[in-house]
């Protein structure tokens, strides 16, 4: 009996192993068949939802240049003489971008401003070149002493808008650009491209600088209005309103536009579509002159 079953089990052993071997060859070719198709049908499946997803990014695109296009064209109508005759400064701490100054003048011309005056403020200060011309004034510690140096930047700022003191004195070491004549604006659009990688002192300095010409602006006492399109890597709105300063952060639309051309009205607040933003207009000012 012992051998009968050692035969026994090794017959069924065999046979189990050789089932198993014929299923996995036919499995194997059915598989690739199965595989092969499945394949197939995600494939078709695949190019189908990214032929779809681009018929619906196409139909968006048109959409949104529809909507574009109708905002610009209704736009002067909403902000027509809004800020008749009115002298617009635009003030930039560090750098502006080109598509930033071509929205400023989009939003104000409409409205019957102009653009008067462009200053780019050199960030961070060249504190050595603006000492010599400072020489025997109260502002001649600038480089050692941070509170002369705050006070420095705040009447620079104020004399950016009113073209006048210490910001004439040292105009060619305090901005890197300008255009326009030096003399008082009726409102301010301030816009901010602050360099990166600062060594830690150069950054205090920086801040300390910033922090003094931002208090200097809006103590002018003419309608201040910070500004950034809504693609900017870094926002500097938290910045001008820890100012007081009312802020816009989607200049690039229509919407923004309008706020702007509100704010420098008298309207304040933060506005547009960032999470800084308190809503993303303001209750619009009945023109001056219009129907009550």
């Amino acid at each position: 009996m012992g051998g009968y079953s050692a035969r026994y089990h090794a017959a069924s052993l065999a046979a189990v192993f050789l089932a198993l071997a014929i299923g996995i060859l036919i499995g194997v070719g059915f598989g690739d068949d199965v595989v092969s198709g499945t394949t197939e049908d995600l494939e078709e499946s695949l190019q189908n939802d990214v032929e779809r997803a681009r018929e619906r990014t196409d139909e968006l695109s048109r959409e949104l240049n529809r909507e574009r296009a109708f905002g610009d064209a209704v736009y002067p109508a909403l902000v027509g003489g809004d800020l008749r005759g009115e002298r617009v400064g635009l003030i930039a701490l560090g750098a502006l971008s080109d598509e930033t100054a071509d929205e400023v003048g989009a939003a104000i011309e409409p409205a019957g401003a102009r653009l008067a005056q462009v200053a780019v403020v050199r960030e961070p200060p060249d504190l050595g070149a603006l000492a010599d011309p400072l020489r025997g004034t109260r502002y001649s510690r600038l480089r050692r002493d941070p509170d002369d140096l705050a006070d420095f930047a705040h009447d620079a700022g104020r004399g950016l808008v009113l073209g006048e003191g210490v910001a004439r004195r040292v105009r060619a070491q305090l901005l890197s650009r300008f255009s326009g004549r030096s003399r008082a604006v009726d409102a301010v659009v301030v816009a901010r491209q602050a360099p990166e990688d600062l060594e830690p002192e150069e950054a205090d300095v920086n801040e300390t600088f910033e922090d003094g010409l931002l208090d200097g602006i809006g103590a002018a006492g003419r309608p201040v209005v910070g500004v950034e399109r809504t693609d900017a890597e870094r926002s500097s709105i938290e910045l001008f309103s820890s100012h007081d300063i009312s802020t816009v952060d989607d200049i690039d639309l229509v919407a923004g536009r309008l706020a702007l051309v509100s704010v420098l009205r008298g309207t304040e607040g933060d506005f547009g579509v960032k999470d800084t933003a308190d809503e993303l207009l303001p209750e619009l000012i009945q023109p001056a002159g219009g129907a009550q």
